[in-house]
């Protein structure tokens, strides 16, 4: 199971709430529920250690490490570098330029590429202008979920809602003032998926 499975599994064993697991590590229940449903996956490495006191588990465990392979032995955080490929709009189509030997070092994030976030779009999805967004490489995505999306040849953030069956592409915002953008037909032929949002990075911690 993934860690947000793990801590929802012991939160309930627990017979906590969300709002009680979240007073119990000063944070909010959206956070929590966030982790739990794995939008947030970086979960800083104090944050894991006071869930796993409030839930009388170990961080080995909530982070599905196996302890009993290394007996004794403290688990090395598993970090890897993701490439920075420029910026990506919350707002109106803009050209994502690669930046070339920029990287940004994660734990725990299974991203291909990254991209930082411009405008004010997204903010409903708590992604702001600054942001880092990670985003693992893939064609097509599920209904409602956030992609990183090549509009001739300009790149954006949006909820991607694809109906095949009517030939219809809705690229939705995350804020009330910005109107969900519409392909349809011989549209959709400038229109490329190139990965699904998986993480991001906030200015705002």
């Amino acid at each position: 199971m993934s860690t947000g499975d793990n801590i929802r599994s012991r939160r309930k064993a627990e017979g906590l709430t969300l709002e009680e697991l979240a007073e119990a590590v000063n944070t909010t229940k959206q956070t929590i529920h966030r982790y739990e449903r794995g939008i947030i996956t970086n979960i800083p490495q104090e944050r894991i250690e006071a869930i796993a006191r409030a839930l009388h588990t170990s961080p080995s465990e909530l982070m599905g490490w196996n302890e009993d392979a290394f007996p004794g032995v403290i688990m090395p955080v598993k970090s890897k570098k993701i490439p920075m490929l420029g910026s990506i709009a919350c707002g109106k189509p803009i050209y994502a330029e690669q930046e070339y030997g920029s990287y940004v070092t994660v734990d725990d994030i299974e991203a291909d590429f990254c991209l930082r976030a411009k405008g004010d779009s997204m903010t409903g999805a708590r992604i702001h202008d600054g942001d880092i967004v990670f985003i693992r490489s893939q064609e097509s995505v599920d209904n409602g979920e956030i992609a990183a999306v090549i509009i001739e040849g300009e790149a954006t953030l949006k909820r991607v809602y694809y109906y095949p069956e009517k030939k219809k592409l809705i690229l939705s915002p995350e804020n009330p003032c910005y109107e969900p953008l519409l392909y349809t037909d011989a549209e959709l032929e400038q229109i490329k998926i190139i990965g699904k949002a998986v993480a991001f990075q906030s200015l705002l911690h």
